[in-house]
């Protein structure tokens, strides 16, 4: 039963991140695209999901990783994150520098650019100061705070960039997606609040 449990948990989080990928990857708009536009498609959709994977590891919600693991998964994780946002960001920049220009520097007409821009930029704040989080002396409750924070800009940036984007992602799939997202970091952010408020 237990067994059963685990593999439903571990297969609905692969159909949540998979079938939105699938999707985009045999939609008929892909044929006019070149290899490294869709390549950058790609990874904004993977780093996607790993912002779906984060929360759920660093509570500990997935099965079959002890506290430490989920931890060094999340770790990792991150740094996947972060290359998947260059490749993302970079393979848009070459199949159109004037768009990506106009992205971050907040000019673009587009509704969904700002964004993305936001939540990039909230992420590699994140990467940046796990980094350097010993050499800035941050305490454990400052690290969490700043790392709350930006968690909540980074799913807010993600989510509302990826529904306002109007390509190759599938709406229900893309809506089921960041629904899960929304979803799991809320979930995580209050149980973690819970856990460390004192006991009266």
């Amino acid at each position: 039963m237990r067994l059963a449990r685990v593999a439903l948990i571990w297969a609905v989080l692969a159909a949540a991140i998979g079938v939105p990928i699938a999707a985009a990857m045999a939609s008929p708009l892909l044929a006019w695209r070149g290899p490294v536009y869709i390549l950058a498609g790609l990874a904004g959709m993977i780093a996607m999901g790993l912002v779906l994977v984060q929360p759920l590891l660093i509570a500990g919600y997935l099965p079959g990783l002890s506290a430490y693991r989920g931890r060094r998964a999340h770790h990792w994780i991150g740094g996947a994150l972060v290359v998947a946002l260059l490749v993302h960001v970079g393979g848009l920049w070459i199949t159109s520098p004037p768009d990506m220009i106009d992205a971050l520097l907040f000019a673009s007409p587009t509704p969904f650019s700002p964004w993305g821009v936001i939540a990039m930029w909230a992420i590699f704040a994140v990467a940046l100061l796990a980094l350097l989080r010993r050499r800035l002396g941050l305490t454990p409750r400052t690290w969490r705070i700043a790392h709350m924070l930006l968690a909540a800009v980074i799913v807010t940036g993600s989510v509302v960039h990826a529904m306002l984007v109007e390509g190759t992602m599938e709406t229900m799939s893309k809506a089921a997606l960041c629904t899960l997202v929304v979803a799991a970091a809320i979930k995580v952010m209050a149980d973690l609040w819970a856990r460390r408020k004192p006991a009266r």
